[in-house]
């Protein structure tokens, strides 16, 4: 058994700030105490340090702030080649960059490479979990599955279902698409710490046999992931209606056909009406908001507000490539002016268990990650207080937790991650794992 402290300034959240006043720990000087990778205490150093001072290894972090890995609700490996590409909303960056792109993904070697660097990047960005779209190609998930199983990583990740509206070469049928997931899902949902998405595209470019079998996969594995998008654009959302005439709205396509759910994951949801935000309540679903992305193509301002009268859990996505960066300290920036846009101000505190605690809720993985509670699997990151020259002038002048912690949302992104730790082993920097 191995035992190893962390000790430095630490900040966790408990729950969620807009519901409970005591919802979050923040100690000046504390302790994180791992046994063999999962949390055994924290807490203030002067309060448990005698109780650990056999430790196997005591870590002092000076002049930053741990936390816990941040959590990426929606994001699509394939896409890392064609991030920041111009000019195009998102009937037209689809068919212009995603689909080119993700043809390539076909080949094993191409998808083994993306997925090492996707994942690295990911780490270095501090994110330690995520909810990932693979391709249509089986290949694709196999490549990320086994990158992110060699590191020991909480991970969820998909085999696209897509068989109408696309280039041929990157459609399935309704067939095909079931017994490729379900095969998919034998070999890796819930090895390590894996677990499978059944992932439709959309409801554009998926038939209702083939959403039906997805909803069948959903029955015959409890405990696997749904991940598709909902509501993204205004365009994609009439070309729904008229494709489903027979369905009352968008979400209702998804819900005829047993998508809806505890682990069920809607990328973006910006343009719902009441009966939507209804039922997704209703159901336990789940939004991933995505605020670089709908910046970067221009398809709207989410409406968090709204998620929070209707009762609906919110995690943040960057939704890489749509989204122009790795970083979900720029996604919570982001996320921060949207709301503004709304004339809805939101805290640090809530931004910050948005990335953290509350993304883990949405992914129904809050028992294993999200904060420092005892049990849970020890990923974290250490902020850097000196990351660049403007940060430490900045925090020079911060005189709360509160308002470190935004300017550090603010002014943050990958140069503010001093360090990523995964079940207690620094992943970044780079350990020296093959690739």
């Amino acid at each position: 058994m191995s035992l190893t402290v962390h000790q430095g300034e630490i900040l966790h959240c408990l729950d969620d700030p807009t519901e409970h006043q005591d919802a979050w720990e923040y100690f000046e000087d504390g302790i994180l105490v791992l046994e063999d990778g999962r949390t055994v205490a924290c807490g203030d150093s002067k309060r448990l340090a005698g109780r650990f001072r056999g430790a196997d290894c005591w870590t002092r972090h000076e002049n930053g702030l741990l936390v816990p890995g941040m959590v990426d609700t929606h994001i699509h490996y394939p896409q890392t080649e064609v991030i920041a590409s111009h000019g195009a909303r998102l009937i037209d960056w689809l068919e212009t960059y995603t689909f080119p792109a993700e043809l390539g993904f076909s080949d094993p070697v191409r998808a083994h490479e993306t997925s090492e660097f996707f994942i690295r990047e990911l780490l270095r960005n501090g994110t330690t979990s995520a909810l990932v779209f693979g391709t249509v190609h089986p290949q694709s998930v196999e490549a990320f599955f086994e990158a992110a199983h060699k590191r020991n990583l909480r991970m969820i990740c998909g085999k696209v279902l897509m068989d109408r509206n696309a280039p041929a070469d990157l459609c399935d049928t309704a067939e095909t698409g079931y017994l490729e997931s379900a095969e998919l899902i034998r070999r890796w949902h819930g090895r390590g710490r894996l677990g499978y998405a059944v992932t439709p595209r959309f409801a554009l470019t998926s038939s209702a046999a083939q959403l039906r079998q997805a909803g069948r996969l959903l029955t015959e594995n409890p405990g696997v992931h749904l991940h598709t998008h909902l509501a993204e654009s205004r365009e994609e959302c009439d070309r729904v209606v008229r494709l489903f005439p027979d369905c009352g709205d968008y979400l209702d396509v998804y819900d005829r056909c047993g998508l809806l759910g505890r682990r069920s994951v809607f990328a973006h949801g910006i343009h719902l009406g009441d009966r939507e935000w209804g039922r997704m309540r209703e159901t336990r679903s789940n939004i991933a908001h995505c605020p670089t992305s709908n910046l970067f193509i221009g398809s709207g301002l989410f409406p968090l507000s709204e998620a929070d009268r209707h009762g609906v859990r919110v995690g943040l996505g960057t939704d890489v490539g749509g989204g122009d960066s790795f970083s979900m300290l720029r996604t919570t920036n982001e996320a921060y002016k949207v709301q503004q846009l709304r004339h809805n101000v939101v805290s640090p505190l809530r931004l910050f268990y948005l990335a953290t605690l509350g993304g883990a809720r949405v992914l129904d993985l809050d028992g294993c990650i999200g904060n420092f509670e005892p049990g849970k699997e020890g990923d974290f990151i250490v902020l850097d207080y000196a990351s660049t020259p403007l940060v430490t002038r900045r925090l020079a002048c911060a005189s709360t937790i509160m308002e470190t912690l935004f300017a550090l949302q603010m002014l943050g992104d990958d140069r503010s991650i001093r360090e990523t730790w995964v079940m207690g082993e620094r992943q970044y920097p780079d350990q020296g794992v093959s690739t």
